[in-house]
């Protein structure tokens, strides 16, 4: 049986110890919906939402939420993020929004990867609250994480070529 490992043996929770384990390049994409009206759709596409440019400002929102994750997730690691980036299109009833974080470190980015698609769906729900009442967001969910091996130092063939 798998145990739950932010939990100690002592019931109590704790920050998972990665210390030992290798550096591994690490990618995790997520996903979510937000359902939104025609007309929603619409002013998001003429930029006549009055407080600007929605899918910029969330596309912005999620990649800062995104490098955020370890001060509002309690028990997440601090990681220095390599990239990441939050794509928005617009569907026939919303959008979908996917964020892509990726790192070189011992533990992954599913929680980053969340938070960022997370508050851009905020960010869009927050800008046209007052135009669209019906809104939904759904659907958000890890949709694949990737590990790989990092070449250590020692492993590096040189680049000269031979004389």
């Amino acid at each position: 049986m798998k145990r739950l490992t932010h939990i100690g043996s002592d019931g109590r929770a704790q920050m998972v110890d990665v210390s030992a384990k290798p550096l591994s390049q690490r990618r995790a994409i997520a996903r979510g919906k937000i359902r939104l009206q025609q007309e929603t759709l619409n002013l998001i596409a003429r930029n006549q939402i009055a407080k600007g440019n929605v899918f910029a400002t969330a596309r912005v929102a999620g990649i800062q939420a995104a490098k955020q994750t370890a001060h509002l997730i309690p028990l997440c690691h601090t990681l220095a993020l390599s990239q990441v980036t939050v794509d928005i299109v617009a569907s026939k009833d919303g959008a979908e929004v996917k964020c892509t974080a990726q790192t070189v470190a011992q533990t992954g980015v599913e929680m980053e990867a969340l938070v960022g698609v997370t508050v851009a769906l905020l960010t869009i729900y927050d800008m046209c609250k007052a135009v669209d009442k019906d809104m939904i967001i759904s659907d958000v969910q890890l949709f694949e994480k990737t590990k790989s091996a990092v070449a250590t130092v020692g492993d590096r063939r040189s680049e000269k070529t031979p004389r």
